[in-house]
């Protein structure tokens, strides 16, 4: 973390990460005025955020495993490049129909690029030197997605086109960047050949479960939505068995044997369900109800940007310290009391007194949860799985935010031209905010029950078997004299193994 190619690679991964991040989240803000300018119901809408979504979420194990097999930094640049250009295919969008194809290319590159990105830092960092970058990942992507809005908003004002033509130049920056700056790394170790058929089911999946259950809250049960979700599901099920017989899996079996592995993905989906109905409700209840302009309602949530400036890499460290149970029991819980805050914003809401208290409260929980969580998850994997790991913790991450777009607006009652009534979104809104507040307590009970403290820095033999690693010698403990100790980061005399 203090060297110069440290912060080469921190810079890279951020700003790619940051690229999809921002997409994801100033689209939002954009919403109201593309159905608006291109005719489009709110189903319409839901797809323009689900079909980038639902490429991300079902390409971004294939993501990682690429990164692992070909090199990360090579699947990264391309993923960077792909993005570009969809997004200009985006920003030129004749109608809605164009819209959706384009943004279902964009989730494409978005799953070649946000996996890389993870898998970089942990190749590149170590030990405490790791939790500390990935907090400061964590802390800087999430300021990314939390300016979207802010910048959403001001690029909206003069055409929502512009929310995808910026993303080209800053595309251009992150390859010249990488090339210079970043090295390449791969897993020597992995399995030759690719998991076709695993990632084919995959996209059959989460695309017959995100058209079901879109069309369901539509209107009345109809036969095209129940087939869509009969598929989805047994797609997902032959999916898991796949999975456990390919010589070659997009998601490794070994990696929920782990069971912090696994509950810290549960918290994961819990969260960012939670997150994906909180990102694209708030913006529209701002417009739609309280009558902000997409600047105003963009500039509302610019404290949550500040809030993980301020606290999300002192809460990755603090999580390496404590262990991360502590942080992702008590960070849902207050995003949770953030999205009560948000019950406040109505037709005569201030900002100052409704919506500062409750986005500032709101990004606090974030600021506690992200970088832990993360952590959790790498943590939890073996050296050699890095990709696979960030790409399963990623895909959990967009397809709870997938399915959240597609049930929790039919859920509490959204549907067709409701985001032009006030009267109506705004009790849609109240309902959805409440899913949203039992997700992330059910999130931070999980957490307290199993999440468990991080490794240590360390290797076990095991784990040194497991990764093909020769034992090292016996060496006999020393005692370190009052300075820290660089390999486990302990202060004082103490007695280690090295």
């Amino acid at each position: 973390m203090g060297t110069a190619a440290g912060r080469w690679v921190l810079a890279t991964t951020v700003l790619g990460s940051g690229l999809a991040m921002i997409d994801g989240t100033v689209v939002n803000v954009a919403l109201e005025r593309i159905g608006t300018e291109l005719d489009a119901g709110f189903a319409d809408l839901q797809w323009t955020v689900n079909a980038y979504t639902l490429a991300l979420a079902s390409l971004i194990l294939l993501g990682g495993s690429l990164g692992d097999h070909l090199g990360r930094r090579r699947v990264f640049l391309i993923g960077v490049v792909w993005f570009a250009v969809a997004s200009l295919l985006c920003g030129i969008a004749p109608n809605v129909e164009v819209l959706i194809a384009a943004r279902a290319l964009q989730g494409v590159g978005g799953a070649l690029l946000t996996p890389g990105s993870l898998a970089l830092i942990s190749a590149s960092f170590q030990g405490r030197d790791r939790a500390a970058a990935i907090g400061a990942w964590s802390g800087l992507g999430g300021i990314a997605g939390a300016i979207g809005p802010f910048l959403g908003g001001w690029l909206v004002e003069i055409s929502w086109r512009l929310v995808f033509l910026i993303n080209l130049p800053l595309a251009a920056l992150i390859v010249v960047v990488a090339l210079r700056h970043v090295p390449e790394s791969r897993d020597a170790a992995s399995a030759p050949g690719l998991d076709i058929t695993g990632t084919v089911l995959a996209v059959l999946g989460l695309g017959g479960l995100t058209y079901g259950l879109t069309g369901l809250g539509e209107g009345p049960v109809g036969a095209v939505a129940v087939g869509a979700l009969v598929v989805g599901v047994a797609a997902l099920a032959a999916f898991v068995v796949v999975e456990r017989r390919s010589p070659h899996p997009l998601v490794p079996p070994t990696l929920f044997a782990d069971r912090t592995f696994t509950a810290a993905n549960v918290v994961t989906l819990l969260i960012y369900s939670a997150l994906g109905t909180v990102f694209l409700l708030l913006v529209l209840q701002l417009q739609v109800v309280a009558a902000f302009s997409p600047l105003a309602a963009g500039t509302a949530l610019l404290p949550v940007t500040l809030v993980m400036l301020l606290f999300s890499a002192r809460a990755g460290a603090l999580a390496g310290r404590i262990g991360p149970r502590l942080p992702l029991t008590v960070g849902p819980l207050v995003a949770a009391g953030g999205l009560l805050l948000m019950l406040r914003v109505d037709a005569d809401t201030s900002w100052a007194l409704d919506v500062l208290p409750a986005v500032l409260v709101f990004g606090a929980g974030l600021a506690l949860t992200v970088a832990p969580l993360t952590a959790s998850v790498l943590d939890a994997a073996p050296d050699r799985y890095a990709g696979s790991a960030s790409g399963v913790n990623n895909a959990v991450a967009r397809a709870a935010g997938l399915l959240a777009v597609a049930v929790v607006p039919g859920l509490a009652g959204i549907s067709g031209a409701d985001y032009t009534d006030p009267a109506a979104f705004d009790a849609g809104f109240r309902i959805a905010t409440l899913i949203g507040v039992g997700l992330l307590v059910a999130a931070a009970v999980l957490a307290f029950a199993i999440i468990r403290p991080l490794r240590a820095a360390v290797p076990t033999a095991p784990e040194r078997a497991a990764a093909d690693e020769p034992a090292a010698a016996p060496v006999a403990p020393v005692r370190v004299p009052l300075e820290r100790c660089l390999h486990c980061d302990v202060t004082g005399p103490q007695v280690h193994p090295r």
